[in-house]
């Protein structure tokens, strides 16, 4: 399996596992050379924003992939990690629909967590 698609699934179980709603995987590939993929979350409140975030940067280090830049810190309502070919982008409810990456990025295909 393509590492990308290891981050992707590892990344979405780490999310599940801390209760990430509305989880969806964007294959970005064909759109943007960026990334092959963002994988996008939300959380209820800053403290699941946080929990989901560690729990994703614990789960994929231990499956051999360290994270390359993060941004956002322990009070944002926004995280993004940066695993090279993937993006990680964990929310908040409202931040999220402000951002509304789903839209700005609707080229990219979304794929489910079976398809990969």
């Amino acid at each position: 399996m393509k590492d990308a698609a290891v981050i992707v699934k590892t990344a979405y179980n780490a999310m599940t596992d801390k209760k990430a709603q509305d989880i969806s995987i964007i294959d970005i590939s064909g759109v943007s050379v960026i990334a092959d993929y963002f994988v996008i979350c939300s959380g209820d409140n800053t403290l699941q924003v946080q929990a989901i975030q560690s729990n994703v940067d614990e789960m994929l280090s231990k499956a051999g992939f360290d994270v390359k830049r993060v941004e956002g810190n322990r009070s944002s309502n926004w995280v993004l990690m940066d695993y090279g070919d993937v993006v990680v982008h964990i929310f908040s409810k409202e931040d999220r629909l402000f951002y509304d990456l789903e839209r700005i990025w609707r080229d990219g295909k979304n794929v489910s967590i079976d398809e990969l």
